[in-house]
């Protein structure tokens, strides 16, 4: 882990740069399961967004949530030089790359399951419901997680509503990412009360990739259809038997999803043969 005046992250590869940023809640390791796939392609940069994982609070200062969580990355590409980086973002850290190339910050976008896309202030109470239900079950739980994590079983019936491979998991891991949310919440209490819809005001020269799991319980699918609506322009990718944070779902799509975006190979198998 490195620390810029601003942001925790880590890095790996070489080529052209690629800025990952995670979700709400979550932290730079989500993207740990396709960074190899990546790095022979792309200097990969993983982020930690303010008030996750090993970076500094977020703190407001009079900005909107949003605009709290955009001036942090510019500022941390403006101290690692990097100019114009392909991002890829999930859920909270999709939408947060999609208003990265509205201030010309952006080469390419991949964007899997972005925030923002919900039709009324009804489906956006679901999400808000559904993250306070957790944060309150897993402070409960907190005590006996790491037993709970151990076993497959306990995995799927803590993590099932994030993911569609829950076992896949590492225990250790699965233990970290709730201590994370856990220590992330107020963060993400900030983030998620000034929850907005993506208005699909996109530069026309940047390319951008929307993809959607077919299993995502955080984000319904349906959501997807509205990206559409509002983002007719963009490549719009199902990602099947995945839930709403994919990685570990299935690195190998995910890893190609994201690379025919970056190397324009939209029309190549990119998936490694036997």
């Amino acid at each position: 882990m490195r620390r810029s005046e601003v942001l925790a992250y880590e890095s790996t590869g070489s080529g052209e740069p690629l800025l990952m940023i995670h979700g709400i809640g979550h932290r730079r390791q989500a993207w740990h399961p396709v960074v190899d796939r990546l790095a022979e392609h792309h200097e990969v940069f993983l982020v930690d967004l303010p008030g996750h994982g090993e970076s500094p609070a977020h703190v407001a200062d009079g900005r909107s949530p949003r605009q709290a969580l955009i001036d942090p990355l510019e500022e941390f590409l403006a101290a690692a030089s990097l100019e114009r980086p392909h991002v890829v973002g999930n859920s909270l850290g999709g939408v947060v790359a999609l208003e990265l190339s509205k201030h010309g910050l952006a080469r390419s976008v991949t964007a899997i399951s972005p925030a923002g896309f919900w039709r009324n202030d009804v489906e956006f109470a679901y999400v808000r419901a559904l993250f306070a239900s957790v944060i309150a079950t897993s402070g409960v739980l907190r005590p006996v997680a790491p037993w709970l994590l151990r076993h497959p079983w306990g995995r799927t019936l803590g993590l099932s509503w994030l993911t569609a491979r829950p076992a896949a998991i590492p225990a250790d891991v699965a233990y970290e990412d709730l201590c994370n949310m856990l220590d992330s919440k107020q963060a993400l209490r900030d983030i998620i009360r000034g929850g907005y819809l993506f208005d699909g005001a996109v530069p026309a020269d940047v390319p951008i990739t929307i993809a959607w799991g077919t299993k995502d319980r955080v984000l319904r699918p349906y959501q997807a259809d509205q990206a559409r609506v509002r983002l007719p322009g963009a490549r719009h990718v199902e990602l099947p038997g995945c839930g709403h944070v994919p990685m570990a779902d299935d690195p190998d799509l995910i890893a190609d999803t994201i690379l025919a975006t970056t190397l324009d190979m939209t029309n190549t198998d990119l998936r490694r043969t036997a």
